[in-house]
């Protein structure tokens, strides 16, 4: 039941943040008229009914830290981008994607380690 019960919840993860694939960014948004990274993570998780903290700097943490090669659907994926340490994040898709509300794409989908993200990789989490 466990095993199941994680997989329907991050189908549910995923499902909430495919959901919203175009809305705008807004530095601070939580809602579906602008999210910022850690407002879209926050609002994708609590569809699932999973609480998370605000912030990535905060969210980086709040599962159990995990290194890239174990990377699974689901997982909180963190970058070092204004400042040090992770300062955005998204949620992993698999085969190196991530759904995320960049600053200038809004809510889209990007790859995690290639290009700009690429550079940027600070870490990821489970939290489910």
């Amino acid at each position: 039941l466990g095993d199941v019960y994680k997989r329907q919840t991050v189908r549910n993860v995923i499902r909430a943040a495919y959901g919203v694939i175009g809305t705008p960014y807004v530095f601070g948004g939580t809602s579906v008229y602008g999210f910022d990274c850690s407002g879209f993570t926050q609002y994708a998780f609590a569809r699932a009914g999973i609480s998370l903290p605000r912030t990535a700097d905060v969210q980086m943490y709040s599962g159990r830290q995990i290194s890239a090669s174990q990377l699974r659907p689901g997982d909180l994926i963190f970058f070092s981008t204004y400042e040090p340490g992770p300062s955005h994040c998204g949620i992993y898709l698999g085969n190196g994607q991530f759904i995320h509300a960049g600053s200038s794409t809004g809510v889209t989908v990007s790859s995690a380690f290639t290009g700009y993200w690429g550079a940027r990789y600070y870490g990821a989490c489970r939290v489910i």
